[in-house]
């Protein structure tokens, strides 16, 4: 496993932080907090597995 892998544990964290972080019933963009926070953590989860990707870029090409 490669240091740059454990990019991928910031998504679930913000996901299993979200009880904590999320518990008053405040609006953000019009939707409930809540809820904007998850669609950030899913966004997260996008730019971080791509991050993941474009680092590892470079290890599968000698791979055909």
């Amino acid at each position: 496993m490669r240091a740059h892998h454990a990019l991928a544990i910031i998504p679930a964290a913000a996901l299993l932080a979200a009880p904590w972080v999320a518990d008053r019933p405040t609006r953000l963009l019009g939707v409930p907090f809540l809820l904007a926070w998850t669609v950030g953590a899913v966004l997260l989860t996008s730019a971080a597995m791509w991050l993941i990707h474009r680092l590892d870029a470079g290890t599968h090409e000698d791979e055909s």
